[in-house]
């Protein structure tokens, strides 16, 4: 199941950020020897970057890399910190969960009233339903890890600076 987690967010994440390179790439180009931009190049970045966020978000979830504060982890009881972890997955499970729940209902509003982007008439709606799944997944995610120990991280390592 990770595995898989990883290849398909990862390929998802790595696949818009490329997209992203390239095309901010080739407005450059055109921009300094053409003088003409790429239309709509700065649309496409920031739908690109709702992909990258959001399928990176599972993947962040699932390696425990999201930014915590651990300074008072030493001086916790075991059992404290275990119950803390769970508190906060638990947490982080049902908030995603709703969130993409109320994401997935924004798209289907944005579906019914043909809300597009700006300039290239993008319809919003398949990207409000991705970013509700992706939430929904990295909830499921929180989920499964809830009950799992704490990892003890050294000085340095990971997340904890």
């Amino acid at each position: 199941m990770k595995k898989t987690l990883e290849l398909l967010c990862g390929a998802l994440s790595g696949s818009a950020l490329f997209a992203i390179m390239a095309l901010t790439f080739f407005d450059v180009l055109g921009r300094k020897f053409l003088s003409n931009s790429i239309p709509g190049s700065l649309e496409l970045t920031e739908l690109l970057m709702v992909i990258v966020i959001f399928g990176a978000l599972p993947l962040v979830s699932a390696r425990g890399e999201h930014v915590e504060f651990d300074s008072l982890d030493p001086y916790l009881p075991t059992w404290f910190r275990r119950a803390q972890a769970l508190f906060v997955h638990l947490l982080c499970g049902a908030v995603l969960l709703a969130l993409g729940w109320l994401m997935w209902k924004t798209g289907n509003q944005f579906l019914e009233t043909g809300e597009t982007t700006a300039q290239l008439k993008i319809p919003k709606a398949p990207f409000i339903w991705g970013m509700g799944l992706l939430c929904a997944v990295t909830g499921l995610v929180h989920l499964m890890m809830a009950g799992k120990p704490p990892v003890d991280r050294l000085e340095g390592e990971g997340v904890a600076l």
